[in-house]
């Protein structure tokens, strides 16, 4: 009876420090589980730093995402075929341009344009 009652005692005494003891150890791993994807993370944000470096590699990000072609080339923009109507084109007569002017100038240009067009909207006045 005395032996379980010091058993009983030494666990009551123990058990709060054990507990929180394995979840310190818990939570320690979670923390360096987090530190190690930050790390790696990192490592990749600064690989890909060291990219832009590289002329080439900055001139095909420029191709890509703004769509900038070199002088002398000529762009040409490819349309969704879904997004297309199976509705033959119908011949207008001669163009003036190949391509369409949309087509051919830079994303600068066309808000430029709409800052423009938004500039010289009419205005309603108020009633009252």
């Amino acid at each position: 009876m005395v032996f379980s009652l010091v058993l009983l005692l030494a666990f009551v005494l123990v058990y709060p420090t054990l507990h929180s003891y394995l979840q310190q150890q818990q939570e320690l791993a979670e923390l360096r589980a987090q530190v190690d994807a930050a790390q790696r993370r990192n490592d990749d944000l600064v690989s890909d730093l060291g990219r832009w470096d590289d002329s080439a590699y900055v001139q095909a990000q420029a191709r890509e995402r703004l769509s900038f072609v070199l002088p002398g080339e000529k762009a040409f923009r490819v349309l969704d075929p879904e997004a297309v109507p199976d509705v033959p084109a119908v011949d207008a007569g001669p163009s003036s341009t190949v391509l369409d002017e949309g087509a051919t100038q830079p994303w600068y240009t066309s808000v430029w344009d709409s800052v423009q067009l938004a500039g010289t909207a009419p205005t309603t006045e108020p009633a009252g």
